[in-house]
């Protein structure tokens, strides 16, 4: 049996691993006002639920990389299934909304270890062209997982409770767990590095991606550095963030290696793939949200609304495998990257009516390119690292892709909060006694809303409540409009920037010593 043949296996049961942990940033999403409600916790508390778990992951991905070297590939695949299975579970059992956005950090952090060790163990399963294969199979699981997330969470939250979404991961995390034991013999534990590691620098970088997203976050809802705490994590991270980058690039055997970033495909890879995350990320929270809050959407009918964007996402797939062999992946990449800013363009002209039936173009468009956009950066991006280098750029490279999430989540957030807010003053200072189509409206509302209360104060006040719901709801939606622009033009900043990659050959043999 050849080599390649002998990885499949292993390397099928890490890539259901890598599968889990990426459904699981999205597997609320079409949940959110479920467990909102269930947890006593207000809109704008909500979205720490997924990004808690984002930046959980952020902090850890980065690590992977000296985390294999010390307890090797198979260990630290084990113990980080077996963390996040375990921590799932507590995820279920959270009784408030800071007990889940703690199990949620927790679940982040344990499972993040889990993503960027299949990107790197598909260079050590295989070689020549067979790498594009196994690209387009990590790109398509980095694509699809988090797409298919709210489509599956709105099935399970309507069937069963949205407890069950984390519940559910009891038994293929275990099956992940005793599988890679099993299974995956890549390299040795080398336990002698945890003395002399980089332990100041793994502090740093905590606390300047850890406060960085917390000023995104909570900034639009405390008037940015207007306030005492913002102004103050904002000044942590920005000062945290410059003495890691010194630190990473002076101590001798950094945890992270931002050296890599002087290669040009590597360093235009990060970027490119920090867009696609904002683009897969922020989208997936945006569009679940909308449907939840402002169309009143169940779970289960976000779930079927948002689809359309995860079949795309696989029937993209063969297209790029096939494409790929004949056709050079700068050209994919700018395709992927080109039909995602369109879609988000076409989801601006959004209204307060959209559903599953509108949504399908834009969806479409978004979906089926993604896999362009994710699988070429991977090739091209860490495939042009020398092989011993593979393992800690590989942790920096698949931040750059959760980093994109977190921080467009928080900045459409922010967008979202102040944007309504505007936009409803906007709307309010149009509704005047001189405006005659509202009054016509007022008079009905208010004949009918009488008619049920039986009293003209009562039926006229009920009019007027029901007038600024009508409005908000406006506000609100010009509100995702504005955000999905927001998406739109990173899009349009960056895309040109595949043109400067650099073609890559595969290597005809496989590099065994990356690990």
């Amino acid at each position: 049996m050849s080599s390649a043949a002998r990885g499949v296996l292993p390397f099928a049961v890490m890539c259901f691993g890598m599968f889990i942990a990426l459904l699981d940033i999205q597997i609320v999403a079409s949940s959110l006002a479920d467990i909102g409600g269930g947890l006593s916790a207000a809109q704008d508390e909500i979205s720490w639920v997924q990004t808690a778990y984002l930046i959980a992951e952020i902090c850890i991905i980065p690590l992977s990389g000296w985390l294999t070297r010390v307890f090797s590939t198979r260990w630290l695949f084990t113990a980080s299934a077996l963390g996040f299975t375990l921590s799932s579970v507590l995820c279920g059992m959270a009784w408030d909304i800071d007990s889940m956005i703690l199990f949620r950090a927790l679940q982040g952090m344990l499972g993040a270890s889990m993503i960027p060790t299949v990107f790197t163990s598909s260079f050590h399963y295989f070689e020549g062209h067979r790498r594009v294969y196994a690209a387009a199979v990590v790109g398509t699981i980095a694509s699809i997982a988090p797409s298919l997330g709210p489509v599956i969470g709105g099935w399970i939250t309507d069937t069963l409770d949205w407890r069950w979404l984390f519940y559910i991961n009891l038994v293929p995390g275990f099956l992940v767990t005793i599988g890679v034991a099993a299974l995956v013999d890549i390299d040795k534990p080398d336990l002698r590095l945890l003395k002399g590691a980089d332990y100041l620098g793994i502090a740093l970088m905590a606390v300047a991606l850890g406060t960085l997203e917390y000023v995104l976050e909570e900034g639009a809802r405390w008037n940015w550095l207007s306030d005492h705490t913002i102004r103050n994590c904002a000044v942590m991270s920005a000062v945290a963030g410059i003495l890691f980058v010194i630190r990473s690039l002076t101590f001798a055997q950094p945890v992270v290696d931002l050296r890599a970033l002087g290669n040009r495909n590597f360093l235009l890879g990060c970027i490119l793939s920090f867009v696609t995350g904002i683009g897969m990320f922020a989208t997936i929270y945006l569009t679940p949200l909308f449907l939840g809050y402002v169309r009143g959407f169940s779970a289960w009918q976000t779930g079927v609304a948002v689809f359309s964007t995860g079949v795309a996402s696989i029937v993209g797939v063969p297209v790029y495998v096939m494409l790929g062999k004949r056709v050079d992946l700068r050209w994919l990449m700018l395709f992927g990257l080109a039909s995602f800013g369109l879609s988000m363009w076409s989801f601006t002209f959004i209204t307060n009516d959209w559903g599953g039936d509108q949504l399908l173009i834009p969806q479409i468009l978004r979906g089926f390119p993604q896999v362009f956009a994710v699988a070429p950066a991977v090739t091209l991006g860490l495939g042009s690292l020398s092989p011993a280098r593979l393992k800690y750029a590989s942790g920096l490279f698949n931040m750059m892709r959760n980093l994109g999430g977190a921080v467009g989540i928080a900045v459409c957030g922010a967008v979202l909060n102040d944007q309504t807010n505007l936009h409803f003053l906007n709307i309010a200072s149009t509704l005047t006694p001189a405006n005659a189509a509202m009054n016509d409206l007022l008079a009905g509302l208010g004949a009918r809303l009488t008619d049920v209360l039986g009293s003209v104060p009562a039926g006229h006040l009920a009019a007027l409540e029901q007038l600024r719901a009508i409005a908000y709801r406006e506000a609100a939606t010009m509100a995702y409009a504005d955000a999905f622009r927001t998406i739109m033009l990173a899009f349009l900043v960056t895309t040109p920037l595949a043109l400067l990659l650099r073609r890559v050959s595969p290597p005809k043999t496989a590099a065994a010593d990356a690990h």
